[in-house]
């Protein structure tokens, strides 16, 4: 059968030995859905149009969050239909092509080194700092994001120029201790006994288990244990125990997390409907002992004791082998973290491996300001300058974080020592800037007698 007679009919090539019928490696972002060809495909030679349609099933919340520093809007104005002709830049195949590996770039994407030259050829003319310089250096310099330029853009540059490399108090988002409004119907008002619980027999009688969901913020907010253990509790009733609860569960409650986390790397594979992900799945360093069972949300919370301190750093620290992941033991923000933990420093001065990669924020919901995690680990990670808005600027100044995003080697050492890269675009930016008052000030009448 052939790879596009198979998607037609709706088969997925999940079967051993079906990776035969794809038509080259994929990239870092979407290896672990290739064998869910439908996800992408969703109708067999539909052409740009429903690959355009796929991209923006995943991708669409994402350019509208980051305010898109070139919408399709841009391309579809009839006075920009001679750049469209060079580069049609309302669909995104036309940058991001699949089963490429040859031109396929760090970033886990593939893209065109020179996309740059096609609309700003003549940018040396307006800026003379960029004269000099080629066009496959635009995104790698530090500078520009084609999707996404509020962290580099010139004005923003200059706003947050002086601030010093290390902020006087950090900004991080506070955990939010206050109770959610859970959808469980008839869950009680107050925390839950040892006498409340309405599992079966065998389980009441695990201390352990038993002690680790008293301890939970479930049992003090009064979520019972059928709440997550019954299948299909508003059609079978509550007699219909489920003995492991899948995210569905989860996501019943957590449903911003939970989305987050299906969008990410992480369970990405779970909405495809694909087996979980696992490690051994993993393009970047994992640990060999790190298993191949799938991935899910008690994979890092725990079934029972939900520690989101473990989650925060334990858990990653139990799969992730790379040099980044191994050097933050003992790096700076590791310290911050120890003594936040311990009581040295005020809670949100602590930087855990969750305080980048996941970020916390804060949102309005039913008039209580709610604090929730990002789950998509791959929201601001690639490129990574897209965590100087969402991360760096909460404990660092911009050109800090510019220099120290730049600095593989920084990077590597989980910023151990002061970034060895220097980045010019505030400097640039602020000569601009100094340059037009100067000629502003060149251009008004003198009013000396």
């Amino acid at each position: 059968m052939s790879l596009f007679a198979s998607v037609y009919l709706g088969f997925e090539l999940s079967e051993p030995g079906s990776s035969i019928y794809l038509v080259g490696e994929t990239t870092h972002g979407h290896h672990q859905i290739e064998m869910a060809c439908k996800v992408c495909h969703k109708k067999a030679f539909g052409g740009e149009d429903v690959l355009q349609e796929a991209c923006m099933d995943c991708h669409g919340e994402e350019m509208k969050v980051v305010d898109d520093s070139h919408p399709k809007s841009k391309f579809t104005d009839p006075r920009n239909a001679e750049r469209v002709a060079n580069l049609d830049a309302r669909l995104c195949v036309t940058c991001h092509r699949e089963h490429r590996p040859r031109i396929s770039g760090p970033m886990g994407v593939t893209l065109p080194d020179d996309f740059c030259f096609h609309c700003h050829a003549d940018i040396g003319k307006d800026r003379p700092s960029h004269n000099a310089l080629p066009f496959e250096t635009c995104a790698s310099a530090g500078c520009h994001n084609f999707h996404d330029n509020r962290a580099l853009y010139e004005d923003f540059l200059l706003k947050h120029s002086d601030a010093p490399d290390l902020l006087p108090m950090p900004k991080v988002a506070i955990r939010t201790r206050s109770r959610r409004v859970l959808p469980v119907s008839d869950r009680q008002d107050s925390p839950l006994t040892p006498q409340d619980a309405d599992a079966p027999p065998e389980m009441t009688e695990d201390l352990q288990l038993m002690s680790e969901w008293l301890e939970s913020s479930h049992a003090k907010n009064g979520v019972n244990c059928r709440d997550c253990h019954t299948l299909n509790k508003d059609v079978d009733g509550p007699g219909h125990w489920l003995n492991t609860p899948d995210e569905s569960v989860c996501q019943s409650c957590h449903e911003s997390e939970a989305k987050g986390f299906f969008s990410g790397k992480h369970g990405m594979r779970l909405v495809s409907n694909l087996p979980g992900m696992n490690p051994a799945l993993a393009k970047a360093n994992m640990k060999p002992d790190a298993g191949d069972k799938p991935l899910g949300c008690v994979s890092c919370h725990g079934a029972h004791a939900f520690d989101t301190l473990k989650a925060a750093v334990q858990a990653c620290m139990q799969c992730h082998n790379d040099p980044h992941s191994r050097a933050y033991a003992g790096s700076p923000h590791d310290e911050l973290f120890q003594n936040e933990i311990k009581g040295i420093k005020k809670p949100g001065t602590g930087v855990s491996c969750a305080t980048c990669h996941m970020p916390r924020f804060a949102k309005n919901k039913d008039d209580m300001e709610v604090v929730s995690v990002q789950h998509n680990q791959s929201w601001n990670l690639r490129p990574n300058e897209k965590m100087i808005r969402e991360v760096c600027l909460n404990c660092h100044g911009l050109r800090f974080s510019i220099d120290a995003l730049a600095d593989k080697r920084l990077i590597e050492k989980n910023f151990k020592g002061r970034p060895s890269r220097r980045v010019e675009s505030i400097d640039w930016a602020k000569k601009r800037n100094n340059e037009k008052k100067e000629k502003k000030a060149a251009r008004e009448p003198s009013h000396a007698l």
